[in-house]
């Protein structure tokens, strides 16, 4: 995993109760772009971050290719849903 300032890292809540997480990485520890990140999560709070298996990085133009992408898929579901309803 490669990082430089102003990434994002977004980590997948892979077990029951654990959210998805971003936070955008305000500094990268090392000269290659290895952990550790400090990074500032949505919330507000900073941490210096180790990434697991389940975070990866992506850069600002990919962080919104996603959000358009939930977006779009949040739009449809509600559309079935009211489509479903008028049945």
């Amino acid at each position: 995993m490669h990082a430089k300032p102003g990434d994002w890292l977004l980590v997948e809540g892979r077990e029951v109760g654990n959210r998805p997480r971003r936070g955008r990485i305000l500094e990268v520890r090392s000269a290659d772009g290895r952990p550790p990140y400090l990074v500032r999560w949505l919330e507000g709070r900073e941490a210096l971050v180790f990434p697991g298996p389940d975070a990866r990085v992506v850069d600002a133009a990919e962080l919104a290719r996603i959000e358009r992408a939930e977006t779009e898929h949040i739009a449809a579901v509600q559309r079935e849903i009211t489509a479903r309803a008028a049945r």
